[in-house]
């Protein structure tokens, strides 16, 4: 026996095609729901890190903050250090407390000073010579060498003695000391100062002198 279908095909075509719509329509459906779930689970976690950025921002601020006072303290340094580096190459290692020691136990009671100067002064233009400072935990009279540039100490001493034969041996004893060295008088004359006493006013004849001389703390080669 065979089967007659009375539906036209305009309405099984109309048919299809409103299923194929309601698929669509629920399928699309399930994507808006979808987008929303999905905006909304992005939206949490948006408010989660702003929150979480919110309550970590002062402690960035504090970081930013102490990573410059870092940077600042370093720049110090690197600074300190280079002039620490620079002191540390001028230093002359001159323990001027000696120099002034030997000078005094050399004076004799029969010489007074009125002047002391101690001068670092450079050596010639002479390229083939070479200033080298002996230096001995900070004083003098040591044999212990140690690059200085070419700059050595003068001592010019001024004063007056009681006659000619104490500035002699003045000049003597400072070649014989250890510290000193070139000891030259630079000029040595005869003068007359006056002194008051209760009654009377007496003159006495002086010598008056200057010696000049370098300290025995480097050499040239």
């Amino acid at each position: 026996m065979k089967e007659i279908d009375f539906l036209p095909e305009w309405y099984k075509n109309s048919r299809r095609q409103q299923i194929g719509y309601q698929t669509q329509y629920i399928i699309l459906g399930m994507v808006f729901v979808a987008m929303v779930l999905w905006n909304f689970g992005a939206v949490h976690s948006i408010s989660k890190a702003q929150a979480k950025l919110a309550r970590t921002a002062p402690q960035q601020a504090e970081a930013e903050k102490n990573v410059q006072v870092f940077e600042k303290v370093k720049g110090e340094v690197t600074q300190l250090r280079k002039q620490a580096g620079i002191l540390e190459e001028i230093d002359s290692k001159v323990n001027v407390a000696s120099v002034l020691g030997e000078i005094s136990f050399i004076v004799d009671r029969r010489i007074a000073l009125s002047r002391l100067q101690l001068v670092a002064e450079k050596f010639g233009n002479r390229k083939s010579d070479r200033s080298v400072l002996l230096a001995a935990d900070g004083g003098v009279g040591n044999k212990n060498a140690m690059a200085f540039g070419d700059t050595r100490f003068k001592v010019v001493i001024n004063g007056v003695a009681a006659d000619a034969g104490d500035v002699a041996k003045l000049i003597c004893r400072l070649e014989d000391s250890p510290y000193f060295q070139q000891v030259y008088p630079l000029f040595s004359k005869a003068k007359k100062v006056k002194a008051k006493t209760e009654s009377s006013e007496q003159e006495y004849q002086l010598n008056e002198f200057e010696i000049s001389c370098y300290l025995e703390n480097y050499y040239e080669q």
